[in-house]
């Protein structure tokens, strides 16, 4: 059920005080969600150098918590049945905190098992939170999407530009990568406390199958072959893109600025995609030009002067941020109730992150042979195209029904 709830004549709403928390709530939370992943790439010479990991074991490392978000995404609606949406949130902010910590080692055996704790954690928070929008914020759940997308931007964004000063002011790596802990925990302080906590309500058994039937939509796979296309690219990013940078001379702490630079331009574009979106009959328009945006920055970027370095990320986060806020959006615009946008959002981000681990894996597999930046950009521009080619399919006006018999369907609608 939806908290905060005032009665105004005849029509029951939210509270304008409930509304204000729950959006800093999903700020807060969302701030959490890329960090961990963020803060790794930079850094990455120096575990190679103090743990003595092979290009491959590092590939390895930045693939595994992107695996664990897909492998652990539909760990999500198990644990809102059984805890409620509320305590799954809370326990996976819990173990986020202790997965940073434990992975701050020179141990080979915790940096791995730590990364797949936080890969886990954050594959669970994120498959919770658009039920989360689409039941407390049905009306508004594209711009509230769009605000928490920003949440998740700044926070990859503060992962990247501080991970080296925050290496080089407490006295490693190792510490860097642990100080994350103190934001989880504070996020999951706030959650606990102002967020109530109700054990989880039965639903009915034709909603129990709901999973299984998504399966058999094509419209569910479209929108999650769309987030598989958009994350790996977005992944790669994140995992790759200061080592790749450091293969055409520029410096480690400029090349975790530029990371920080294109996260930088992610937020703009995040807050101002659903608006967007709204301009036009549906989503296609928008995530067209979106994805035009990310294939132009990552080619200029990896292909063009130098002198273009700047202007190119900033062009990369633009078109990222706005098409990774969009792909979220669409898993609560294709849903017809919250119980669908949680099982849909547990099939999209299962399949499609767990096939968007595939990006970063197959660039780790292409450095250890010594490919050109030419050829690693052919795989990215393959990878863009078929994400445009996906955004024309589930961009159009649709939704995913449960209509009076039961059974799943999906039927035209308008945007309000």
């Amino acid at each position: 059920m939806s908290w905060g709830l005032v009665t105004d004549g005849s029509t029951t709403k939210p509270s304008r005080r409930w509304v204000v928390t729950f959006l800093l709530l999903m700020i807060l939370v969302g701030l959490n969600l890329r960090p961990a992943l963020s803060s790794l790439a930079p850094v990455l010479s120096r575990i190679q150098q103090d743990v003595g990991l092979s290009v491959s074991a590092i590939g390895a490392l930045t693939t595994l918590p992107v695996l664990c978000l897909g492998l652990f995404a539909p760990l999500a609606p198990w644990l809102s049945r059984r805890l409620g949406e509320e305590r799954s949130l809370s326990l996976a902010l819990l173990v986020l905190a202790i997965a940073q910590i434990v992975r701050a080692s020179h141990s080979i055996w915790l940096l791995f098992l730590g990364t797949l704790m936080a890969g886990a954690a954050i594959g669970v928070c994120g498959t919770l939170l658009p039920g989360l929008v689409k039941r407390e914020r049905p009306l508004g759940a594209d711009l509230m999407t769009g605000v928490y997308t920003m949440a998740l931007c700044l926070g990859g964004m503060l992962g990247a530009g501080l991970s080296i000063p925050l290496a080089q002011w407490l006295g490693g790596w190792d510490y860097s990568l642990a100080s994350w802990s103190i934001l989880a925990l504070v996020a999951l302080l706030a959650w606990s406390m102002l967020m109530p906590h109700p054990w989880p309500e039965h639903h009915s058994k034709p909603m129990n199958n709901v999973k299984t039937r998504l399966l058999t939509n094509t419209l569910a796979w479209q929108v999650t072959l769309l987030m598989g296309s958009q994350s790996s690219l977005a992944y790669i990013v994140f995992g790759w893109l200061p080592t790749l940078l450091h293969y055409r001379g520029i410096s480690e702490m400029e090349a975790g600025w530029l990371l920080a630079t294109t996260m930088l331009a992610q937020l703009f574009s995040a807050l101002a995609a659903p608006w967007l979106a709204r301009l036009g009959r549906d989503q296609r328009p928008a995530l067209l030009l979106l994805f035009a945006l990310t294939g132009a920055g990552l080619l200029l970027l990896l292909l063009g002067p130098l002198s273009f370095k700047w202007v190119s990320v900033v062009i990369l986060g633009l078109g990222q941020g706005g098409s990774f806020s969009l792909t979220l959006t669409l898993i609560v615009l294709r849903s017809g109730n919250t119980v669908l946008a949680g099982q849909l959002s547990g099939m999209v981000q299962g399949v499609g992150y767990s096939l968007a681990a595939l990006g970063p894996l197959c660039v780790g597999i292409l450095l250890e042979l010594d490919t050109s930046l030419a050829d690693i950009s052919i795989l990215l521009a393959v990878i863009t195209l078929t994400a445009t080619i996906l955004a024309l399919l589930a961009g159009r006006r649709l939704r995913i029904e449960i209509d009076g018999q039961g059974n799943l369907v999906t039927r035209d609608y308008r945007n309000s």
